[in-house]
């Protein structure tokens, strides 16, 4: 079995982050959104590796993952262009699939459980196909699924104005060859995308066989800034304490805390966790719970709680940051002027801030 990751799309909702990068390098608890989808690829078993590229800086994607040795997997780079929808982006990789079954996972996707369970059988099963599926409050986000009495796929409707279930297909997908004839057969939606929904009715309609895999956990699509902010809560919530760098005296820690080698931790600074800090910081102040700070950060006199800084950032800023996204290279400081604490940011790359 194959695996597939899409790391397409232009991620207008996460602007301006997505205008220097692709949005599956967005890291999570310091670690790239899509590193996530391979490892659980890994886990699974599936070690040969197709990357379908946009055309967002697709180098910047190569650049990251490599030939893939770095993460136990051998990745073959997949070019899509334009993204003209998942149906699209699967085609693309039909010569690297050739007759395998596969499993196409969206990059900006992450999924506690894994998905060894879900892979777990499909290759000697009758099904052309097994989606996986969640209750979600608002159906209309997403592409939705009708089950029969006998909890059997019987239709698909891609962002539904009015949903006949909450069942949401999460980003993660089986299939065998059959679905290249059937994406052959579809036509453009009304958003003018090939959707994987649409090609995964026309195999129901034709009579193949389409299971279904309710996931239990949480699972995140990090399309938008307030997702990559769950999704970074959400592993950090996972994480074991390890301390590589320098704590100096009158330090206090509390909480599951990760700071990497050659990080300095200021005499006087708090950090409570959960909390990732990455190597080569120095770090005077208060770091709150959910924080992930990247490398080479400078955080000096400064409070920053349930925020992401994506690293080479520096932050001297008299308020207190929550909530945010800071890109790489990125610096918060304080003017002349005095306003009220407690400000939220998402700010791109080599952006300066000055309150």
């Amino acid at each position: 079995m194959k695996g597939i990751i899409l790391s397409g799309g232009h991620g207008t909702r996460l602007r301006p982050l997505t205008h220097t990068g692709p949005k599956q390098l967005i890291p999570i608890a310091n670690k790239p959104v899509i590193c996530y989808a391979i490892d659980d690829l890994r886990n699974a078993g599936i070690t040969d590796i197709g990357i379908i590229l946009g055309t967002n800086m697709p180098e910047k994607i190569k650049e990251a993952l490599g030939d893939g040795s770095d993460f136990g997997v051998n990745i073959t780079y997949i070019m899509q262009g334009e993204p003209k929808g998942l149906a699209h982006a699967a085609k693309t990789a039909c010569d690297f699939v050739k007759d395998e079954p596969f499993v196409m996972y969206l990059g900006d996707n992450i999924l506690k459980a894994g998905i060894e369970e879900l892979v777990d059988g499909f290759e000697d099963s009758k099904y052309s196909a097994r989606i996986l599926l969640q209750p979600v409050e608002d159906p209309r986000q997403f592409g939705v699924a009708e089950l029969n009495d006998n909890q059997e796929v019987v239709n698909l409707v891609e962002k539904p104005k009015e949903p006949k279930s909450n069942l949401a297909l999460v980003g993660i997908y089986l299939f065998t060859k059959e679905i290249f004839n059937a994406i052959d057969n579809i036509k453009p939606s009304w958003r003018d995308e090939l959707e994987i929904t649409d090609a995964i009715q026309r195999l129901i309609d034709t009579d193949h066989d389409v299971d279904s895999f309710v996931v239990e956990g949480w699972w995140k699509d990090t399309g938008k800034p307030e997702d990559v902010l769950d999704a970074n809560q959400l592993i950090l919530e996972t994480i074991n304490s390890s301390i590589e760098g320098v704590v100096e005296d009158d330090v206090k820690i509390k909480g599951r805390v990760v700071i990497g080698k050659d990080t300095i931790i200021k005499s006087g600074s708090v950090i409570r966790g959960p909390a990732v800090i990455g190597s080569n910081c120095i770090i005077e102040g208060y770091v709150g719970p959910y924080t992930a700070i990247g490398d080479n950060t400078k955080i000096i006199d400064s409070e920053i709680d349930s925020s992401i800084v994506m690293g080479e950032a520096i932050i001297h800023c008299e308020d207190k940051i929550v909530d945010s996204l800071i890109g790489l290279n990125a610096q918060i400081t304080t003017g002349e002027n005095k306003y009220p604490k407690g400000r939220s940011f998402v700010i791109g790359e080599n952006s300066v801030v000055k309150l």
